[in-house]
């Protein structure tokens, strides 16, 4: 079993994902949540690097951090392409391979569902952004409906497994609020056609 889930893992997920992701109804809210960069930036879960064609040309310099390699390779190759350096580092968000205080803004983007301690995830974005740095962020979470949440309970369990250890019940607002942020702006809904158990997002900036 164990060897299967690192076939599927390694093998099998990092081509979906990009696929998957690629689709345009992502793109429109890559483009929002991407729009307030300047500076440094630092992505977190840069994965395959979607998110850089987003960008703003302006930027001095993009750090994309992911613990997968084979998204990494793709990201390369996409990275090749960007009118600013992209420097691309294999690690992970409870764990930034960053200097204190060296970026100007992070950047996630479906991937605080995903680590496995967001907190110290949240906790690392804080001691690597700038004084009054920003955190601009786009997650599908918890949904305050209570029928909704109680369903994306039960379906997390199996989501984990499929979809390389993505929670569908992360409630990201509150978390991003108790690790110090102040939300500045946030747009709350179903921002995805689908069912609310996927499609329930926040898209929002906060600063520290």
């Amino acid at each position: 079993m164990a060897s299967s889930l690192h076939f599927w893992d390694h093998s099998i997920l990092p081509p979906v994902l990009d696929r998957v992701m690629a689709r345009s109804m992502f793109g429109r809210l890559r483009a929002k949540a991407t729009a307030p960069a300047f500076g440094r930036v630092l992505e977190i879960g840069i994965g395959s690097g979607l998110n850089l064609g987003y960008y703003p040309r302006s930027l001095e310099s993009v750090i994309g951090v992911d613990p997968s390699m084979p998204l990494l390779r793709r990201a390369h190759r996409r990275a090749a392409w960007m009118a600013f350096p992209v420097h691309l580092r294999q690690g992970r968000a409870e764990n930034l391979p960053v200097a204190d205080q060296s970026v100007d803004v992070a950047v996630s983007t479906w991937t605080l569902c995903s680590v496995d301690d967001p907190e110290r995830a949240l906790a690392e974005l804080r001691r690597v952004l700038r004084p009054g740095g920003l955190l601009c962020y786009c997650e599908h979470g918890l949904c305050p409906d209570p029928a909704t949440a109680a369903w994306q309970r039960r379906l997390t369990p199996a989501w984990r497994r499929l979809a390389g250890g993505c929670r569908l019940d992360r409630p990201h607002e509150q978390l991003i609020e108790a690790a110090g942020f102040r939300i500045e702006r946030q747009v709350a809904g179903r921002l995805l056609p689908g069912p609310a158990v996927l499609g329930w997002h926040q898209l929002g900036l906060a600063r520290i």
